[in-house]
């Protein structure tokens, strides 16, 4: 039996503490590295001198906030004195998102930050700060859970119309738009509004006996605006589908006017202006509310690991699933390399998962209707040369699957340079485009003399193709920005030049922005802007993100 921490990493009812200002997660839940994890790391990457300490938060120095008291005077009037915040604490917690990028440069003295911190409660006011800011030159960077991995959330002016810079910057906070709105218990369809977090909304569901059931690793933190605007894909993406496909209808509040997207199952009136908002990462308007396609809470949860000789067994086995239709709620595939930091990770290096490459699978639903789904998937893994490992190696990934941010952080603090990155291919070019993205990152670093190790798993499937998710540890001993900010367009070549996608599930942001042009072309790219000059005439809404000025630019440090 797992305690019960582990069945609240299962389904949740009730929201963590406060995210740290420069790090992942409750502080209270920050681990250093297991003994096994620090023998290895030099063995991998050599002796890499641990950094110095970060920076306190009393000790950042932040420009004074460029919003005037005429601009604060008018937000104030419009959401409240006290939801409009200029003080450094605010500020410096809207900062950015939680990448690698984002974390090494809350690690310095001097951080760029938002000039305020704004917090709504309802369209009416979205709408009124949206016009206000219209009119005043002032960019708006909508702010759900700051999860962002992608420069999403980067506090950016960029210039208006005629190429004057905007003179100020303003985080949207979101929280304030929580709960639970209706639920159409017989239609299986629930509306929650869009700063609701993703534990709450799994809480307030679960009192009425349903689920979303949507679990990405930010689980503890982002929002349900979040998922919609990033197009998420959680870990049980195989069972429930990605978030895009559980959304059946959207609020959107534009600097235009308002949207309520969404009036049938089915829909045969135009092109579907959902889809069109869904992975708009607040450039076009603010996702207020969302209407999804929820499911009763699961009777019973089966859970089964799994090993096979190396990535191209286990690869094909999980292609044979999706195609087969088995039904597994999580399935995952993790690599060799991957499959050894984890086990080093709960010290079992040496014994029963040890070689080759491990699978996880999660079942759910009826109990008789999920042991057949569960006996069928077990029947065509073994028939693929899959080796049954007990339940387990799955319960534990299960009890720890929300925090492996953790595990960064702390390699950070040792010196450690560790990014994640993600893409997805078919099938068929599946093993190349990993071939080829790990040889990138690793030529990459090696052009600075640094050694590196990549890891990689396959945690969402389709019966077409599947995502790879890589995770890159490197011993860099200079400056790991600008390292990085060399390496990773590289990457991104590769990935484009692989027939891979620039973002599976991690967005677009800035970081990802001038790679777009790429995967949708150039034609596309205009239709995209065109919808953002019709909905944000004056492009106030986080500018900067999804659509970048120039193809060849790398996000600024």
């Amino acid at each position: 039996m797992l305690d019960d921490d582990a069945a609240h990493s299962v389904n949740p009812s009730a929201a963590p503490g406060p995210m740290r200002w420069n790090g992942w997660g409750d502080p209270a839940k920050a681990k250093d590295l297991p003994g096994a994890v620090r023998a290895l790391l030099p063995v991998k990457l050599g002796r890499i001198p641990r950094p110095a300490p970060a920076v306190s938060i009393d000790e950042v120095e932040l420009a004074d906030s460029a919003l005037s008291e005429a601009d604060r005077l008018a937000l104030a009037a419009i959401v409240g004195e006290e939801h409009v915040r200029t003080d450094r604490e605010a500020r410096i917690r809207h900062a950015g998102g939680k990448s690698t990028l984002d974390l090494l440069r809350r690690r310095a003295v001097r951080q760029h930050a938002p000039d305020a911190v704004v917090d709504p409660a309802d369209d009416a006011e979205i709408a009124a700060v949206l016009r206000l800011a219209g009119e005043r030159g002032i960019a708006v960077v909508p702010f759900g859970g700051g999860t962002s991995v992608v420069g999403g959330l980067d506090p950016e002016g960029g210039t208006g119309r005629g190429g004057s810079h905007r003179r100020a910057v303003v985080s949207l906070k979101l929280h304030r738009l929580s709960g639970l709105v209706s639920l159409d218990v017989l239609s299986g369809e629930a509306t929650l509004r869009a700063g609701t977090t993703a534990p709450e909304a799994e809480a307030l569901l679960a009192a009425h006996g349903f689920e979303l059931g949507h679990y990405p690793q930010s689980f503890r933190y982002a929002t349900i605006g979040g998922f919609a605007a990033t197009r998420s894909s959680g870990q049980n993406s195989s069972g429930y589908g990605r978030f895009d496909a559980m959304v059946t209808g959207l609020r959107v509040v534009t600097p235009s006017g308002e949207l309520d997207l969404g009036r049938a199952p089915g829909s045969a009136a135009g092109p579907d202006l959902v889809q069109l908002f869904l992975g708009s990462e607040g450039a076009f308007g603010v996702i207020t509310e969302v209407r999804l396609r929820v499911h009763p809470v699961p009777e019973v949860r089966l859970h089964d690991a799994w090993t096979f000789r190396d990535f191209t067994a286990g690869a094909n086995a999980l292609r044979q699933v999706a195609q087969l239709g088995t039904g597994p709620t999580v399935i995952r595939l993790s690599d060799e390399a991957e499959t050894g930091v984890s086990l080093a990770q709960v010290g079992r290096i040496g014994k029963a998962l040890t070689k080759g490459c491990s699978v996880i699978t999660v079942f759910e639903g009826e109990a008789a209707i999920t042991a057949d789904r569960r006996a069928r998937t077990a029947a065509v893994l073994t028939a693929a040369g899959g080796t049954h490992a007990g339940e387990r190696p799955a319960e534990e990934w299960v009890h720890g699957r929300f925090n492996a941010p953790y595990l960064r952080d702390s390699l950070l603090d040792h010196g450690v340079f560790c990014e994640t990155l993600e893409t997805a291919t078919t099938w068929s070019n599946l093993e190349r485009l990993k071939r080829e993205v790990t040889e990138a990152i690793t030529l990459g670093f090696s052009a600075h003399r640094a050694k590196s190790l990549v890891l990689s798993h396959v945690s969402h499937v389709y019966p077409t193709g599947a995502a790879l998710y890589f995770t890159v540890l490197a011993g860099v001993k200079g400056d790991a920005l600008e390292v990085w900010d060399e390496v990773k367009p590289r990457v991104n070549d590769a990935i484009m030049a692989g027939g891979g996608t620039i973002s599976h599930h991690h967005a677009v942001g800035r970081d990802h922005a001038p790679w777009l042009e790429r995967e949708i072309g150039g034609l596309g790219l205009r239709v995209l802007s065109a919808v953002k000059a019709e909905l944000d005439p004056a492009g106030i809404l986080n500018p900067g993100a999804l659509l970048a000025a120039g193809a060849a630019e790398t996000r600024s440090r």
